[in-house]
């Protein structure tokens, strides 16, 4: 690719990051709906004919968002598991870790998948999907782990739950304390699982 082209290409990404970066922080302390693209204008300091360059309608431009996050979730989740240490227990155990640290974060407001669902998952099926697509990649995740400890799959189930719910009830009251909550209730299910799938346990 010769140099002016590739400069060019360059170039049009970091304005499309750009944008993805602003439209991800206004959609997820704004709402969506509150966020029109005049108002990404606005807040990214890109033309309105540029935006529906890299972006032909608004609802293209919230799939992109969602596909990011998605990226960047994994990436948390991925390294909080990695500071889990070697034993699965661990691993399950610093996922909540990690809410727990995001939670205190300025401007916390929960999953974006779980608010985007709440704004669009009624009229727009695609995005709806997109949002399921999350949560059961993010169980699966989970089993894959849960498999690792010999416990029953179920166990994985219950874990997504405690750590979805735990992410709303924190955001909606302000405070860490859910995901606390959830971690010990999380311990539990797993020492128990763990301690019944040993010879001569019963459940």
């Amino acid at each position: 690719m010769p140099t002016t082209s590739r400069n060019r290409t360059q170039q049009v990404e970091q304005i499309r990051e750009h944008v993805l970066g602003t439209a991800d922080r206004l959609y997820y302390h704004r709402g969506i709906h509150a966020v029109g693209m005049d108002v990404l204008r606005d807040e990214s300091g890109v033309s309105l004919r540029r935006l529906y360059q890299l972006f032909p309608s608004k609802e293209t431009l919230v799939e992109a968002v969602l596909h990011r996050r998605r990226q960047i979730w994994n990436t948390w989740v991925d390294d909080a598991v990695a500071a889990g240490g070697g034993t699965p227990r661990g691993q399950l155990l610093a996922i909540y870790d990690m809410l727990a640290r995001w939670s205190t974060e300025d401007g916390f407001r929960g999953c974006i998948f779980v608010n985007a669902f709440s704004e669009l998952g009624g009229t727009t099926p695609h995005i709806a999907a997109l949002v399921r697509d999350q949560k059961v990649q993010f169980q699966q995740r989970l089993a894959g782990i849960v498999a690792a400890t010999g416990a029953p799959a179920a166990l994985a189930d219950q874990l997504a739950v405690l750590a979805e719910g735990a992410q709303t009830t924190a955001a909606i009251t302000g405070t860490p304390d859910p995901i606390q909550h959830a971690r010990t209730a999380a311990t539990t299910l797993i020492d128990t699982a763990l301690a019944v799938g040993k010879p001569g346990k019963k459940a």
